[in-house]
């Protein structure tokens, strides 16, 4: 037994030795300052729609412009619409953890 904890202790300072600093970027720096001074779930959830609203309008601009290219047709819109998206993103992540 006492093997399992010396064991364990030597792989908790292997952990504790390796372990990196989180490094922030300026962004994420400012929306840490940003979220200390929210202080009700009211106005976090307007910061969430916010960032959200953001999201859906970079992708609306970015859809668009596919669209105008003719990279996006009704026909490939077609072909989306019919994967099955669900298993799509779990091989795409099998292939990520791969690399």
């Amino acid at each position: 037994m006492e093997n399992v904890f010396v064991s364990l202790h030597q792989l908790i300072e292997k952990v504790m030795n390796t372990a990196q600093p989180t490094v922030f970027n300026d962004a994420q720096l400012y929306l840490l300052d940003l979220f200390s001074d929210i202080k009700t779930n009211e106005e976090l959830l307007d910061i969430k729609k916010l960032i959200g609203d953001y999201y859906a309008k970079k992708l609306d601009s970015a859809l668009d412009e596919m669209w105008q290219s003719g990279e996006l047709d009704q026909k490939r819109l077609n072909e989306i619409n019919e994967l099955d998206l669900h298993s799509w993103l779990k091989e795409q992540r099998k292939i990520g953890k791969a690399k």
